[in-house]
């Protein structure tokens, strides 16, 4: 009797499985050698792929970037989400959590983080990354407006929203860069949050 063949591991994968999968792989090799070392034959590989597979699904390396910076966007509003739900309701707990998954995000996956902000080409023509830009920064001015007692995103509460996410954008880079420990700068994070919350959200 005939066994039974075992079908190629390529076969069983489903259509958005192998999308997921190679953008998974480039997400690791970025964070190993950088978007600008990226080999998507290197990616097929690890993702247990033909060289053909990623076509199917991007246009090109730009577009795989893309999506992976997308991807990594999406991921980070939803820690941020996640990181709301057991604060109290218009605290500055909340505001400093928000700040403390940016600059977390960005230590941790300190590629993602620059592809995020502009090392893949167009950004700014692309619809999905805009908008998801967008959303995340709406959780911060909402949080911040909540802060002030208004279910209302007003002028002042995208001002502060505006200084709050500067000053985490700019540490989250000094981090991954080194900068403060080659200047031998201590951090105690949670207290630095706490303390620019409580100056941006009362202007001190």
């Amino acid at each position: 009797m005939k066994e039974p063949t075992t079908p190629n591991r390529r076969e069983n994968y489903h259509h958005g499985d192998l999308r997921a999968q190679l953008i998974e792989a480039t997400r690791q090799l970025i964070e190993e050698k950088g978007p600008d070392h990226l080999s998507v034959s290197e990616a097929c590989r690890r993702a247990g792929v033909s060289t053909a597979a990623p076509y199917k699904h991007f246009k090109d390396k730009d577009d795989l970037l893309r999506a992976v910076a997308l991807e990594g966007m999406q991921r980070q509003h939803r820690q941020m989400i996640e990181a709301l739900v057991p604060l109290p309701q218009r605290s500055l707990a909340r505001v400093s959590a928000l700040g403390h998954v940016y600059v977390c995000f960005a230590r941790d996956e300190p590629a993602v983080f620059r592809l995020m902000f502009g090392l893949s080409e167009d950004h700014a023509g692309h619809d999905a990354l805009v908008q998801r830009g967008e959303d995340t920064f709406d959780v911060v001015k909402a949080e911040v407006a909540a802060y002030r007692g208004s279910d209302v995103v007003e002028d002042i509460d995208i001002k502060r929203a505006f200084q709050l996410w500067s000053f985490v954008h700019g540490l989250s880079f000094l981090l991954i860069d080194g900068k403060l420990s080659q200047m031998q700068l201590p951090l105690d994070l949670d207290a630095m949050l706490d303390d620019i919350g409580l100056r941006v959200m009362t202007d001190i």
